[in-house]
């Protein structure tokens, strides 16, 4: 607890929990019903009936209430104490006095914490492994919870090299105080505003609606996400999946991105 407190005020951790609780004052049954589909759709399947369901960093939680409302029984777990929180607020207004959600504080990188767990089903660690402060042993880490045959859901940060290396220090622009982060804000909210807004126009589409779609999140709340996302590291397309494959997994689905965002991984656990 102390070391969190100590990174955030030292300006090396973002308060990502602060960020989803404000999310959570614009979650409807749309938004969790986009994040079920977005499972569904990624996973290959139509209900997690009679699985387990492992939510690594559940932020909001949403994406474990997706599971619970797929059937399945979901054990969550966040380092940040108020993403913690959240997700306790979703499993006690929607699944009050559940015995199949296990909501808990823990690290990816304390193994005695990752002793007292089973092996699951579905492991699930969205966005989250690179804002560990150590990536590789995180994906390290991950690999014995994952059952025979199970399924390995993990997103990481494309490694894009200088463009990596610059919003690296942006983060860390974002994180050292009051001026810091209303310098980075009042920067690039206005210019990704902006974009979406021409982005929408040139593709008749509404870019914010579509967001939304695609996992249930806030385009906004993910903005804020992007800019104070400290720790953050980043890794290409092959070296995660040439460091899966040497660990018995076999990539079952997988969406890339070109540019600074996250490519998407599904890998199914042979041995």
């Amino acid at each position: 607890m102390e070391t969190f407190e100590y990174e955030i005020k030292s300006g090396k951790r973002f308060e990502f929990g602060k960020n989803w609780k404000s999310f959570l004052a614009t979650l409807n049954d749309e938004k969790i019903r986009n994040v079920e589909i977005s499972l569904c759709d990624m996973l290959k399947i139509d209900n997690l009936k009679g699985k387990n369901f492992l939510d690594i960093g559940s932020g909001s939680g949403i994406f474990s209430l997706a599971a619970r409302r797929l059937g399945g029984s979901v054990h969550s777990f966040d380092y940040d104490t108020v993403s913690v929180e959240c997700t306790k607020e979703l499993r006690s207004k929607y699944f009050s006095n559940d015995n199949n959600w296990i909501v808990e504080r823990g690290s990816i990188l304390d193994k005695d914490y990752l002793k007292s767990l089973s092996k699951f089903y579905v492991v699930y660690a969205w966005g989250v492994l690179h804002h560990t402060g150590n990536m590789w042993k995180s994906l390290e880490n991950v690999v014995n919870l994952v059952e025979k045959n199970g399924f390995l859901f993990i997103a990481i940060y494309n490694d894009q090299g200088i463009k990596s290396k610059f919003w690296l220090k942006i983060k860390k622009l974002y994180c050292s105080g009051s001026v810091g982060k209303f310098f980075v804000c009042n920067i690039f909210i206005p210019y990704f505003f902006s974009r979406a807004i021409i982005r929408s126009i040139v593709r008749k589409k509404n870019i914010f609606a579509e967001h939304r779609k695609k996992r249930g999140m806030s385009v906004f709340h993910d903005w804020i996400d992007w800019l104070g996302g400290l720790p953050y590291e980043v890794a290409k397309v092959q070296e995660i999946v040439d460091y899966y494959e040497s660990k018995g997994f076999e990539l079952k689905n997988m969406k890339t991105t070109n540019n600074l965002g996250n490519n998407e991984f599904i890998f199914r656990k042979r041995t």
